[in-house]
């Protein structure tokens, strides 16, 4: 129902045509379907975003392993399977753009998480240097704190995440800086200038510093 009043929204706004597809990217039901759906050459797909993701809410070592192989999937398998499923006709029509939405926290050795989103900014770097002179732009967005219910499934409502208020950002401007990173081919985007600065003291910073700052999260 939620996709469907997004597509009347975008319908009414103007939109050529909206197309909804529900499926869920932790089955192998729900990959097929999308799969095949950015494989049919009748329709083809000029942007991708890889964007499903989930967290979770307690240390590793307490986490069920099912859930946690689950979360190893969804982050890693799964936009590796779409990105494989899409770039054949990206290549041949040499135009294309795919997006992963990774996070800050993919320069910090924080558990699973942090582990999955490094992955999306390597697998990312790596594929817009080779494809990036065929015409298909790659980049890994690395937001920080941004208002989605990404949160609130973790079961923290607004205002209770214990976060500083000068770290959250809004989804719409994560939207726009992204895009426009992503007009000018880059292969990372890290939106605002305060996770731009965060982000390159992480990068640059010793790797047990990071460890210890990290310790606090999963």
């Amino acid at each position: 129902a939620r996709l469907d009043e997004l597509a009347g929204e975008l319908t009414r706004a103007g939109a050529a045509a909206v197309e909804v597809l529900s499926a869920d990217l932790s089955s192998p039901a729900g990959i097929a379907a999308v799969v095949e759906r950015l494989t049919d050459t009748a329709r083809p797909v000029d942007m991708l975003i890889n964007s499903a993701g989930f967290g979770l809410p307690l240390a590793f070592e307490r986490n069920d392993i099912e859930d946690e192989a689950r979360h190893l999937r969804l982050h890693v398998e799964v936009p590796m399977r779409l990105m494989h499923a899409v770039l054949p006709g990206m290549l041949e029509r040499r135009s294309g753009t795919i997006l992963n939405i990774s996070s800050a926290s993919a320069v910090m050795p924080r558990s699973t998480y942090g582990a999955v989103k490094s992955w999306q900014v390597m697998f990312s770097r790596w594929a817009s240097s080779r494809y990036g002179s065929r015409g298909v732009t790659v980049t890994a967005v690395c937001p920080g704190y941004t208002h989605t219910d990404f949160h609130a499934r973790l079961g923290l409502a607004k205002g209770e995440e214990g976060i500083s208020d000068w770290l959250w950002l809004e989804a719409p401007r994560v939207v726009g800086e992204s895009l426009r990173d992503v007009e000018k081919g880059k292969a990372v985007s890290v939106p605002s200038k305060r996770y731009k600065a965060i982000y390159t003291v992480a990068r640059l910073a010793p790797t047990g510093l990071m460890a210890k700052l990290a310790a606090r999260g999963r």
